[in-house]
């Protein structure tokens, strides 16, 4: 399979794929590969340069592979060798946006996989009794961030170790510099390159069929002869191909001008035809009386652009940014020059920043990339146009710096609520191109109301050394936040208990200041190891007179007189422990005997404050069943989470979410939870203030009714 069977092909009279318009030396390699035929690779690594046109001959391909998409094409007119068998549709999760452990986890929810943890996936798929088929396309526009080099991690922890294992069979769809790496990671004959730009895959005549269905779109305008002329049109389209080098990208690019500004053109002048993208943009700037440089200046934001998009209004400030000048009038007068090269990107409204419940679903991260909802973005219309641009400047960390600086003069009095979605998901992957990232990760504002798996990544790209305490506390409990896919306000009551765990009090402090109705506020924590049961009581006083009035008390706790006090059961010899009061003595009445009645040792701490109290265990008291029973708050736990209720409306009123299993958790009458966990022991005071009970429904009167049922009580069920 070559180049020649292009020749081949087109001599037997068969018609070309409708979508791909050639390439059939390699449809016809990747349907062998789906048939599983005799000598043919079990991986297969598809790449090329930017603009090859790998993304359109793979969705060719799959429209083949999907039942559906096949009933839409013409099969039967078609070379029978580049169609694949008529089999069940292959996996295919998308990488774009995402991270490598979103994509891992895309694999396990297609094939409904039992992993919980990554590296069980590849092991399960191992196990299953049929081969499983997967097609990755798209890997070099993997990750949230463009500067972390997710293309490289999704290779490395996803597409290798699927390789790897026997009975996955695998097409993917991967940047040059990785190829070889994925390839060479197979013993030899199972694994296969092909590159789009080598001659052995060459299509010199699709090239052209390209270029004459693309100047065929414009048989509408009058100006343009070769484009209503067959014949003129198909010896333009032959001079375009040859000068294309090959590249979709170039000719589409060329074509695109030629519309946007037919006048002056000569089609017998090789001068007018661009042999690369650079080439293209350029000669598109001249033709319209621009110098290129201008027209760099305004793509460059777009090419530097992360997500879906850059928001129009940042357009403006941004080109000035880049260029260090007021570039407003070049803006204004430059849509027509930029037009060719933009594509508009309406997006949905966004729902997960700012709103709605946590979702603690197990079994890995959400796919869910940012949003920026509700209105229209700018990009370039191809990924090979930013990487031309971006290469053409003379200082892309400089421009960069000056990206983000003006990024952060974009939010409004530093008040990440009212900061454009834009700029809170995406500013940080802007300061890790230009190198500043670590100085940015101080603000526990930017910390809450980021998009978590953008940040997250960014944060990872940083050598650990570089980062401060904050960024570092960030990063310990940056996989729950985007497992939850929590909004601000919950990532804030995260993150305030993380900082105090942490020892960094101050940015906790800073979170209540933020405007968030935080559920609660972490009054201490204690990197307290093997700490198996918390209790929540009361140190009566040392005088004996004041003991017996707080012992008479009639919840056995006296706020007047009592010292509100967690006892936290330990290892025996744990540094300031006291043992386990006997069972015939005070343990039934400090409720030491509940602990499972196993060895071990108490320590004593203060409730309310950081501080150990030493005190004898013997004379902690718990509160009564009738205290508790009365008290606004009840708690339910789980392995790893723990939700607080209103008794009263047995409403739900704050969800705790640990990355270590819960191994005690108490909640005193006054709305204290203490939580031990295999990080250590953290008290946190309830604020949300317990909803109303649900008001009593009045006795129905009988007889007739003298109007129609209302929508009230059984209308809102």
């Amino acid at each position: 399979m070559s180049a020649s069977d292009e020749r081949c092909a087109g001599a037997a009279g068969y018609a070309p794929h409708p979508y791909v318009g050639g390439r059939t030396a390699v449809l016809r390699a990747l349907a062998a590969w789906r048939m599983r035929w005799p000598g043919a690779p079990r991986v297969i690594v598809l790449t090329g340069s930017p603009g090859s046109g790998r993304s359109r001959l793979l969705t060719g391909f799959l429209m083949m592979c999907d039942p559906d998409g096949r009933r839409q094409l013409p099969l039967d007119q078609m070379d029978p060798a580049t169609v694949p068998p008529d089999l069940p549709a292959p996996a295919v999760p998308d990488p774009r946006g995402r991270t490598a452990a979103q994509l891992l986890w895309l694999l396990a929810d297609h094939f409904r996989l039992d992993a919980t943890r990554g590296e069980d996936i590849c092991t399960e798929l191992a196990a299953r009794e049929e081969p499983v088929t997967i097609v990755v396309p798209d890997v070099d526009r993997a990750g949230p961030v463009r500067a972390a080099d997710e293309p490289a991690r999704v290779v490395r922890e996803v597409l290798t170790p699927l390789a790897t294992t026997g009975g996955v069979q695998l097409l993917a769809d991967v940047p040059r510099a990785l190829a070889a790496e994925l390839a060479q990671a197979l013993p030899p004959g199972q694994a296969r390159i092909i590159d789009l730009d080598d001659p052995e895959w060459a299509d010199p005549a699709g090239l052209v069929r390209h270029a004459e269905t693309a100047l065929a779109l414009g048989a509408g305008v009058p100006e343009l002869p070769f484009a209503t002329d067959p014949s003129a049109r198909r010896t333009l389209a032959e001079a375009m191909a040859q000068h294309a080098g090959g590249s979709r990208l170039t000719l589409q690019l060329a074509v695109q001008s030629l519309f946007m500004r037919p006048e002056g053109f000569d089609p017998a002048d090789p001068a007018m035809l661009p042999g690369s993208v650079g080439e293209a943009l350029d000669l598109h700037a001249r033709r319209l009386g621009a110098d290129p440089l201008t027209l760099r200046l305004l793509l460059a934001p777009l090419a530097f652009a992360e997500g879906e998009g850059l928001p129009v209004q940042l357009w403006g400030p941004l080109v000035d940014a880049v260029a260090g000048r007021d570039m407003s009038r070049d803006l204004a007068d430059g849509m027509l020059l930029a037009a060719p090269f933009l594509q508009p990107v309406a997006t949905a409204e966004r729902d997960g920043a700012d709103g709605g419940e946590p979702d603690a679903s197990q079994g890995g991260e959400e796919a869910d990339g940012t949003a920026d909802g509700g209105r229209t973005l700018l990009r370039l219309m191809h990924p090979g146009i930013g990487e031309e641009i971006r290469a053409g400047l003379p200082d892309v960390r400089g421009a960069q710096t000056r990206i983000a600086m003006a990024l952060l003069e974009a939010v409004p009095e530093q008040d990440w609520s009212r900061a454009d979605p834009y700029v809170r998901d995406h500013l940080a992957a802007h300061t890790l191109d230009a190198g500043l990232l670590p100085q940015l990760l101080t603000d526990p504002g930017l910390f809450a109301h980021a998009d978590p798996v953008a940040m997250r990544a960014a944060i990872e790209a940083v050598p650990l050394e570089q980062l401060g305490a904050p960024a570092r506390t960030y990063l310990r409990i940056a996989p729950l936040l985007t497992r939850t896919q929590a909004p601000a306000a919950v990532r804030a009551a995260f993150l305030e208990s993380a900082f105090v765990e942490d020892g960094l009090a101050p940015y906790a402090q800073a979170l209540h200041g933020l405007g968030f109705a935080l559920p609660w506020r972490t009054l201490w924590s204690v990197p307290l190891t093997g700490v198996r049961a918390v209790t929540a009581g009361s140190l009566p006083p040392p005088d004996a007179e004041d003991a017996a009035e707080a012992a008479a008390a009639p919840d056995g706790m006296s706020a007047a007189s009592s010292h509100p006090v967690a006892a936290l059961f330990v290892p025996e010899g744990t540094p300031g422990s006291h043992p386990v009061p006997d069972a015939d003595g005070a343990a039934a009445e400090t409720g030491a005997a509940d602990m499972d009645g196993a060895t071990g040792a108490l320590l004593v701490h203060d409730l309310l404050r950081p501080g150990y109290v030493d005190a004898d265990p013997a004379r902690l008291r718990r509160p009564s069943e009738e205290a508790r029973a009365t008290a606004s708050f009840g708690f339910s736990r789980g392995a790893d989470s723990l939700r607080i209720w209103a008794r009263a409306s047995r409403e739900v009123v704050a969800t705790l979410l640990s990355d270590t299993p819960i191994t005690g958790a108490d909640l005193s009458p006054d709305g204290v939870l203490v939580v031990a966990t295999g990080r250590g022991v953290t008290a946190r005071q309830i604020l949300a203030a317990p909803p109303a009970a649900a008001p009593t429904v009045p006795g129905q009167r009988t007889g007739s009714p003298d109007s129609a049922a209302s929508d009230g009580l059984e209308g809102d069920h």
